[in-house]
């Protein structure tokens, strides 16, 4: 197949999990024998507009106007009105929150290529909720059924999708990681210097996260284990705000921002932890969680239906109605052991599993339109 796969970003350019689940996805797609090519913005001038790596193609283009993270693309909507089906077989688009997406949708409505939309998670972490909740009861459910397919997580997922009014098929294809690489057997990062228990924050420093809640309940932790260190993973623009609450705190000396971490790294990373926690508002089912199980860590975590089934024994989920804290499961979840959720996230989230079964649809789909 001609792949065209189009996303806000990828991996390396940026370090988010769906990032790297474009690169990754397209990587080992290339390996099959497949043609790929990833159409995204390039925020960063320094970086190539044409770009050959491991096997595909990445074509950077001017991102826009870039408003609430959403890149708005003049340059990414002229490359999809020139393509056709001569170029491509199949056009897979990630996310549907994003304006590159509801290009896709736009050049899947009037076009000869059909689409496939990834849902990464039914809700923005970068819009207000209520303007978001508007955009999926229009714009994003249009962009929904304009695909041919969409891929979901969950069969939760897939059931709000349809709940929302898609009429498109939707196919639930669980989102996986490398198993041989994230386990709890091996060497342990050298970043992580640490005498008491680690706790790990892994993701982006935005308002859809909620880092900040993290922060809050280490540091009620440290009233009881004082030596317990709390390690950020990652960017964005709360990391300010973030360094500022740690400082008001008086809680600098056991936190540790380590920025972008180079995601060769990260096994070690979590093998080095004993918990991850993850305040999020909203995810789809985050690479992080299921590469901390595999690597045997606690997980703390919002109550997100979606993912809640997939934590087994080591998950410590804190509900919105105020009976629980992160803080409480952060107790919780130093204090317990076990060995469950590793076999869990092996069985049930492996990565070429995915990358088959997402192939395999995307070639049903092209012979359906031939």
């Amino acid at each position: 197949m001609r792949i065209l796969r189009v996303a806000p970003w990828t991996y390396p350019d940026t370090k988010g999990g769906g990032d790297y689940h474009v690169h990754a996805m397209s990587r080992d797609q290339a390996a099959m024998g497949h043609d790929v090519t990833v159409l995204t913005t390039r925020e960063d001038q320094s970086l190539p507009r044409i770009e050959e790596t491991h096997g595909y193609t990445i074509l950077r283009v001017s991102p826009g106007v870039t408003l609430l993270g959403n890149d708005v693309s003049p340059a990414v909507a002229r490359y999809l009105w020139h393509a056709d089906g001569d170029d491509f077989d199949v056009i897979h688009a990630h996310s549907h929150c994003y304006f590159v997406t509801n290009l896709a949708a736009l050049k899947g409505r009037f076009g000869d290529i059909p689409l496939a939309i990834t849902n990464h998670g039914l809700y923005s972490q970068n819009a207000p909720e209520r303007l978001f909740s508007l955009y999926l009861k229009t714009l994003g459910r249009w962009t929904f059924n304009q695909a041919d397919v969409v891929f979901c997580y969950t069969d939760v997922d897939k059931k709000r999708v349809r709940e929302l009014g898609v009429r498109s098929r939707i196919e639930v294809v669980p989102n996986g990681i490398d198993t041989e690489r994230f386990t709890p057997e091996g060497p342990e990062s050298e970043l992580i210097d640490a005498e008491g228990p680690v706790v790990l924050f892994v993701g982006r420093f935005a308002e859809g996260k909620r880092p900040w809640l993290a922060i809050e309940a280490f540091a009620e932790v440290l009233e009881e284990y004082p030596d317990a260190e709390l390690y950020l993973c990652g960017d964005g623009a709360l990391r300010e705000d973030l360094e500022a609450q740690v400082e008001e705190l008086g809680i600098g000396e056991a936190v540790t921002f380590l920025g972008h971490v180079p995601y060769d790294e990260m096994p070690k990373v979590y093998r080095s932890g004993k918990v991850l926690v993850l305040p999020s508002r909203a995810e789809g089912v985050p690479r992080t969680v299921l590469e901390a199980m595999a690597s045997g860590l606690e997980i703390v975590m919002s109550d997100l239906e979606q993912v809640t089934p997939t934590l087994g024994e080591r998950g410590h989920v804190v509900a919105d109605d105020g009976n629980t804290t992160f803080a409480d499961g952060l107790f919780e979840a130093i204090e317990d052991s076990g060995e469950a959720s590793e076999q869990i996230a092996v069985d049930d989230h492996r990565w070429a599993d995915t990358v088959e079964r997402t192939t395999c649809t995307l070639e049903s789909i092209t012979e359906n339109n031939s």
